[in-house]
């Protein structure tokens, strides 16, 4: 067990972005059967951070395909680290609307589909960053925690490590 954790802390940055890439991709799939075979809809911050999830995924997946050289590796790796502070920050204003008061007079949100057909981006933006009624409902936990709440340790852990990963001594960045 040990040597497998020297090994992985060892490893290359081409390799951390590819287990960063998967790891994008475990979380997509969990929020994909909560949504499917839960039944749980999410709302317009929970798809923000889906978006971020892709966003890094995405991003990991072409630092894979690339194998950059020194240089390029830290590029990447800022630019991870802050996509996934984005989708941290996201999460963070998620757990901020959970955490306020009921609104007596707040009524259901529009879907996310109406809004997409029917609002200019500017007003979904609006929505979705604000935080809807649906948003501050907590309706799925694990360990006493919401969703946003493992996202947010998920942003925090993916953005550490590549930033780690990117910037530390040049030569442990050779290979896969």
């Amino acid at each position: 067990m040990l040597g497998t954790a020297r090994l992985v802390l060892h490893s290359s940055f081409r390799f951390h972005a590819f287990l960063a890439g998967l790891f994008c991709f475990a979380v997509l799939w969990y929020a994909l059967h909560v949504q499917v075979d839960l039944g749980i809809e999410p709302c317009p911050l929970c798809i923000f951070q889906r978006l971020a999830f892709i966003a890094v995924a995405l991003t990991a997946g072409a630092a894979v395909v690339h194998n950059p050289g020194r240089t390029g590796t830290r590029a990447y790796g800022t630019v991870l680290t802050l996509l996934a502070a984005l989708g941290a920050g996201i999460a963070l204003r998620h757990l901020w609307v959970e955490h306020q008061p009921p609104d007596p007079f707040a009524g259901c949100a529009p879907s996310w589909n109406y809004m997409v057909d029917h609002f200019p981006l500017s007003h979904i933006l609006q929505l979705a960053l604000t935080g809807t009624a649906d948003c501050a409902q907590v309706s799925w936990t694990f360990l006493g925690l919401s969703m946003p709440a493992w996202s947010l340790m998920a942003f925090v852990l993916l953005g550490t490590g590549l930033c780690w990963s990117a910037w530390r001594t040049p030569k442990a960045n050779a290979g896969f």
